[in-house]
């Protein structure tokens, strides 16, 4: 297998500490964002797309989305178990994984992309270029506020994200989480169930990557 990183970026963090989790050492290929690389004509014939990561497997396919690469890692190699064992459990950590991608991460790069100097035309990831609609960055921080509150009342009820074990969903809340910190948002000092758990996950030796 063959992955491509980027080490600043928190889609492909998403996947880094997948494979952590999972004990794996995947031989790895790194992408500077900050370069441009993913533009590169010798990337892009690997992923036309020109977004990270990509995973590509031992059998040649090429897997270019999170939810792609960790389900093909499951299946792969299924202990420890991320993505649950039980039907209820693999539902409900795909639907709180959703759930933080389309409440979390989404708003985020909203926000993120339609303000910031180096997004200027960049406002949607991939090899088209977008105009930046200012706009958008006050919903996208006033929807990051709501799935805090969302996130802290699941976690009064929850060890973890998805229910009572580590899971996919974990990764994918804690990584959109810390990474709200460029649009300098951060968990709110009330929210003490989201903070300890924050303050666990964070511990993991694949938090650290």
């Amino acid at each position: 297998m063959l992955f491509y990183d980027c080490s600043t970026a928190p889609s492909p963090r998403r996947a880094r500490m997948f494979i952590a989790e999972k004990g794996l050492e995947i031989e790895t290929r790194h992408i500077s964002i900050a370069k441009g690389e993913q533009f590169s004509d010798a990337f892009r014939t690997v992923n036309p797309g020109a977004t990270i990561p990509v995973l590509v497997t031992d059998e040649g396919t090429t897997l270019t989305e999170n939810l792609g690469i960790a389900a093909y890692l499951e299946a792969r190699f299924p202990e420890p178990a991320l993505m649950g064992q039980t039907p209820d459990e693999k539902g409900e950590i795909l639907m709180w994984n959703a759930i933080a991608e389309q409440q979390c991460g989404a708003p985020i790069a909203e926000t993120l992309r339609n303000t910031h100097p180096s997004f200027k035309d960049r406002a949607i990831t991939g090899p088209a270029n977008h105009a930046q609609i200012p706009e958008l960055a006050q919903r996208g921080a006033e929807r990051v506020r709501a799935f805090f509150d969302l996130l802290e009342a699941r976690l009064q009820v929850s060890g973890f994200v998805a229910g009572d074990m580590f899971s996919l969903a974990d990764i994918t809340t804690f990584v959109f989480v810390d990474f709200a910190r460029v649009i300098k948002m951060r968990i709110p000092e009330e929210n003490t169930a989201t903070r300890a758990w924050f303050d666990a996950v964070q511990t993991r030796p694949s938090a650290r990557l």
